[in-house]
């Protein structure tokens, strides 16, 4: 469980679930029959058809993971949180493919069309959808994986700040005593000190 909550592997969990989802929105989802104006013919509905944004989802999911281990702690648990809707939303998604397959496909086949409304169709759904949800699921694993090892994950912030402990801290003393802003404070405001 240990190896699970580092930031590493909750990355790459998340990264591998989004790259299967972006690999699945390219696949067909649900082949069969629509019933045209010509006669019944084969058509077919792809990932991001019969799942419409599938693949927004999944780039939403690597980047929720990157924030997660690189935020602060509020930050974090949104991020995480976002991860765990993300999952959920793919879930759903491709159960609804699995379950109204017909319906789902006939929808497809009159945007090809250019139709606004539902064709009557027959079909069923491929693997992909399976392994969208195995992808969920995947993506739910990044999550735990995230819950687990987050408390003790520090941003990435924290090396990089100063610890501010001297109100002065920033000062630096000029000849007579008194306080002037450092070079680098002067140029971070939009002075050149390299006029002087």
């Amino acid at each position: 469980m240990r190896l699970l909550g580092r930031k590493a592997v909750v990355v790459l969990l998340a990264i591998a679930g989004g790259i299967i989802l972006l690999a699945a929105g390219r696949a067909e989802w649900i082949t069969g029959t629509v019933d045209g104006v010509a006669g019944p013919v084969r058509d077919s509905a792809l990932g991001t058809e019969a799942a419409p944004g599938l693949a927004g989802l999944a780039l939403v999911a690597m980047a929720a993971a990157i924030a997660a281990t690189t935020s602060g702690r509020v930050a974090r648990w949104i991020s995480l949180t976002i991860l765990g809707l993300v999952a959920v939303g793919v879930a759903a998604l491709s159960i609804r493919t699995i379950v109204d397959a017909p319906h789902v496909l006939g929808t497809a086949a009159a945007t090809h069309s250019g139709g606004t409304a539902t064709l009557e169709a027959t079909g069923s759904a491929t693997t992909w959808p399976w392994i969208a949800i195995i992808a969920a699921l995947i993506l739910l694993l990044a999550l735990v994986g995230g819950l687990v090892g987050g408390r003790r994950w520090g941003g990435l912030g924290r090396k990089y700040e100063r610890p501010v402990t001297d109100p002065d801290a920033g000062s630096v003393s000029g000849q007579r005593g008194e306080r002037v802003d450092s070079d680098w404070d002067r140029v971070t405001l939009g002075d050149d000190p390299s006029v002087d």
